[in-house]
């Protein structure tokens, strides 16, 4: 390789990451050192209270696996505990929306975390720097303090309640801890430019740094936290705490114009991006205009036909039956492409209602040629923080339904279903494409539109992951603020229901790295405040 890339949503993350490749680090070395830091600079969105996976690319070593740290319901959880609660569901099917919002708000909402087993487990085995030395960089910055940047003001302050969610400016002012940290001394949310200085998770990553993971699992700070969840009627206990396992998996492969295809297996979201690669597969996607009414057409009834698939069976394969094979078969694809060509249209039935979603991304391709693609998570944030520790928890219990006797019901110690898709591309048995992104169930519809950019359209990854989206994960479609006025009112005299955002760059945050002739060129999503950074070989 030529040179390292590593590319995510907050800048003070990549340059955390970057410092390690510059002293010599692996990807990753460099890809949790990114993570710890995007816990402290972006606390909404990850964190030691959340969860993820990762796609590791290491052909040096022979290794390539997805390592699964997903959040656990507590196994005190019961299937039926909520279902006479149910409200809704969010119009992108990501929550379930109950009353009182007990499943996205406090110490009720959250599922036992799994990133510190994570990056510990990933660290240790193939990282070259010790766990204390990659979270120096984070320690540092929460002393210093976060600069607000303007999408984490956005993300707090935007308001929620015509969806049925909890506002998460609601979340902050749950505990002492968030309105301290949070708010202004005249109750109002910090703006762009104010400074947030995070002394207590300081000492809690200080802590970490000294007693290592099981600390967080088995030691004291296990003691801590199942003694808050007790005094706050929680259900994650010392028994959860210590009973935490993640996973190690396979790769589930699929293939795009030639192009084979590595990502993430259930209850993560890889096999849906596959699908709507292989419906789309026999349409000539680059000879139509991007953006135009029949390439929004065809992307929309792709992503319905996934979605349909996914809320029937997407669950935790170690409790449910995931039929992946078929699911990701040209067969299935071919199917499916031709009610498509036959002009059918999809119909999604869900209990309705809209949202957004809280994660993030870290991609990273070293000088040895491996790659990292990180997706990490809260999920949504819970609101609850214990005193004196500093960190949110999630608030995943909201993506379980709560009816029993389906693919994504509550029980004792499943994981709940991951939107996160990280993945690689290949060309020639080598990587091609490294990419993953934060954005709940928009995930998979927009990575599997990044890619097509780049294959069908020739794009760099900066023009692959900034330009303009679409979504069809319901029976609207939904449109970005820059796809041509023309063309939805072409596809509403067709007949659709489309919705324009107003936002310019909406629909997830597309992270990623292309590799040719060994040089890796980066793209960070304008959505967010992120950039890629180059370090030499």
């Amino acid at each position: 390789m030529k040179n390292g890339m590593i590319v995510a949503p907050q800048p003070e993350a990549v340059e955390a990451g970057a410092a390690v490749l510059e002293r010599g680090g692996n990807a990753i070395d460099a890809a949790i050192a990114c993570a710890f830091m995007q816990g402290v600079v972006d606390p909404l969105m990850s964190g030691i209270g959340g969860f993820g996976s990762m796609q590791l690319y290491m052909p040096g070593k022979g290794v390539h696996e997805i390592v699964e740290f997903y959040a656990r319901a507590s196994y005190s959880a019961k299937p039926e505990m909520w279902q006479d609660k149910l409200r809704g569901q969010s119009r992108d099917g990501f929550a379930f929306l109950l009353e009182g919002g007990i499943n996205e708000f406090g110490h009720l909402a959250v599922c036992t975390p799994g990133s510190v087993k994570g990056y510990d487990y990933v660290l240790s085995r193939f990282g070259t720097m010790d766990w204390a030395d990659v979270m120096t960089p984070a320690i540092k910055q929460a002393r210093e303090g976060v600069l607000v940047r303007p999408h984490m003001h956005w993300f707090w302050t935007q308001d929620q309640s015509g969806s049925g969610q909890v506002n998460t400016s609601d979340k902050l002012r749950y505990s002492e801890t968030g309105k301290r940290l949070y708010f202004r001394p005249d109750g109002s949310a910090k703006r762009p430019g104010d400074i947030i200085v995070n002394a207590d998770l300081a000492n809690t990553l200080e802590r970490l740094a000294k007693g290592g993971a099981d600390l967080f699992y088995h030691g004291e700070l296990a003691e801590e936290i199942a003694n808050d969840f007790a005094a706050h009627g929680g259900l994650i206990s010392r028994e959860d705490l210590a009973r935490y396992e993640l996973s190690v998996a396979e790769p589930i492969w699929g293939s795009y114009r030639g192009h084979r295809i590595s990502t993430s297996p259930p209850p993560a979201s890889g096999m849906s991006m596959l699908q709507i690669l292989h419906m789309l597969e026999p349409f000539d996607i680059g000879s139509l205009g991007h953006g135009s009414a029949e390439h929004v057409r065809l992307l929309a009834e792709a992503m319905k036909r996934m979605t349909i698939d996914k809320d029937q069976f997407m669950g935790d394969p170690a409790y449910v039956d995931v039929p992946v094979e078929r699911l990701i078969s040209k067969e299935h694809a071919a199917e499916q492409a031709q009610s498509i060509r036959r002009g059918e249209r999809a119909d999604v039935k869900r209990l309705e209602r809209s949202s957004s979603r809280e994660t993030t991304h870290v991609t990273v391709v070293d000088r040895h040629g491996n790659a990292v693609a990180l997706t990490h998570t809260l999920g949504s944030p819970s609101g609850a923080i214990t005193e004196g520790l500093g960190f949110i928890y999630n608030g995943t219990m909201s993506r379980f339904d709560p009816r029993p006797g389906r693919a994504g019901s509550i029980a004792p110690g499943k994981r709940r279903s991951s939107s996160a898709a990280p993945t690689i591309v290949f060309k020639d048995d080598e990587p091609f494409i490294v990419m993953g992104a934060p954005g709940g169930s928009y995930i998979a519809p927009a990575m599997a539109q990044g890619i097509m950019n780049v294959i069908d359209f020739e794009m760099s990854m900066l023009e692959a992951v900034a330009a303009p989206r679409v979504m069809g994960v319901s029976n609207s479609i939904d449109i970005s603020n820059r796809i041509r006025r023309s063309v939805e009112a072409e596809l509403k005299a067709d007949g659709y229901d489309v919705k324009r955002s107003a936002q310019s760059y909406p629909f997830a945050a597309l992270h990623g790295v292309k590799i040719e002739d060994g040089l890796a060129t980066g793209g960070a999503d304008p959505q967010r405040d992120g950039m890629a950074i180059s370090v030499p070989a």
